[in-house]
């Protein structure tokens, strides 16, 4: 099951829940994806890295500070009723936060553990400016932790990123031909996310061709594809900011021998790791449990990279099924995407996406898992 609240006004109250607890006055957020969920606001988030704005919430109230390209846009897509009170007071934004702590008599002020360092330096001399004497604590991760669990509204954006990802993958399967480029391919399948209904990518597309395919994160380069090749395609949508994130790998011609063994292998792997995966369960369990069936089948040395990571406004999100323990709740999005990768020829990889639940887990990919052989 997902969380009970969905949008703002109850995610700003688990985070007063978590102030409450800690002995924190306030906290300052400055990461977008943080800010996103927390604001509930779609479509004004631009995700470059810049950090153009930030807020900080105190027991009572709510403030968000932004600039000129997003102001207007922010009183357009708030969410009806949102607690947020905004403003572009000017563009000294840890001036902004330190006066803010000085009015609501702050003593000790949160803020995030990725804060950048040009801000926590400017908002010490801010706050020692202004004669306010305020501790600083790092959160470590606890915005992050809380989205983990997603509620209702963000699992409807999420199907609705993956519903795109399934559809484009059905379109490349016509696609798909010998003497095309690897980016000819990548160009494809992005276009036609983004003309049904996908306002974003979920990350760069990854389209690999026969060695490539060996490569996990492989860059889309001028091979043309031959008769015989594995094609790797690993993408995702992304839809009011939310992201998909799956993995398919096909055959053009019939498969080797040896294709169908890897991917067979792969194939067993995922499924049975899915058949595992319940709320409660260990990340760290379900990771090994991949590695145990790859390396039965003589393919541990093939297969380097973590199962699986959580999805959500970030591409890589809390938790993860990876060599370092961490217990999954209900309601937790994660991808499950064994693989194995022969240098110098080929690798397959298969990546589902879905919602953790009590019993069991939900994928949200529909693509089937049957090696997929394109006729040529």
């Amino acid at each position: 099951m997902v969380h009970g609240g969905s949008g703002p006004a109850p995610r700003l109250a688990r985070v007063r829940e978590l102030m409450a607890e800690r002995g924190y006055d306030a906290l300052i957020v400055r990461d977008e994806a943080n800010l996103r969920w927390l604001t509930g606001c779609q479509g004004v988030f631009d995700f470059t890295g810049e950090l153009p704005h930030c807020a900080l919430v105190t027991a009572d109230e709510a403030y968000l500070h932004t600039d000129s390209r997003y102001f207007n846009s922010f009183e357009e897509h708030m969410p009806e009723g949102s607690p947020w009170k905004l403003d572009m007071d000017g563009f000294d934004i840890p001036k902004w936060a330190a006066e803010h702590a000085r009015d609501a008599r702050c003593r000790v002020v949160a803020i995030e553990d990725t804060c950048e360092l040009a801000f926590y330096r400017g908002l010490v001399r801010s706050l020692e400016d202004l004669s306010v004497a305020c501790a600083l604590p790092e959160m470590h991760g606890d915005l992050r932790r809380m989205r983990a669990v997603k509620d209702a509204e963000e699992v409807e954006l999420i199907r609705a990123a993956q519903a795109i990802t399934d559809e484009a993958f059905q379109h490349m399967l016509g696609f798909i031909r010998p003497g095309l480029t690897e980016k000819e391919i990548k160009l494809e399948l992005e276009n036609y996310m983004f003309s049904h209904g996908a306002d974003a990518l979920a990350f760069t597309s990854i389209v690999a061709s026969g060695p490539n395919t060996a490569n996990p994160h492989a860059i889309s380069s001028d091979r043309v594809v031959e008769r015989g090749d594995f094609v790797l395609m690993d993408y995702g949508a992304g839809y009011r900011d939310y992201r998909s994130d799956m993995t398919r790998t096909v055959c053009v011609g019939e498969p080797t021998d040896k294709q169908r063994e890897i991917y067979d292998v792969v194939r067993r792997a995922h499924e049975e790791c899915v058949r595992a995966i319940h709320a409660g369960v260990d990340g760290r369990d379900i990771h090994m449990l991949s590695v145990k069936i790859i390396s039965e089948a003589g393919y541990g040395d093939y297969y380097g990279h973590g199962l699986g990571h959580g999805v959500g406004i970030d591409i890589h999100e809390m938790p993860n099924f990876g060599r370092r323990s961490n217990i999954v709740e209900a309601g937790a999005v994660i991808t499950v995407e064994p693989g194995i990768y022969l240098p110098g020829v080929g690798g397959v990889r298969l990546e589902d996406f879905g919602l953790v639940t009590a019993d069991g887990f939900e994928p949200f990919t529909a693509s089937p898992h049957e090696l997929q052989v394109i006729d040529c």
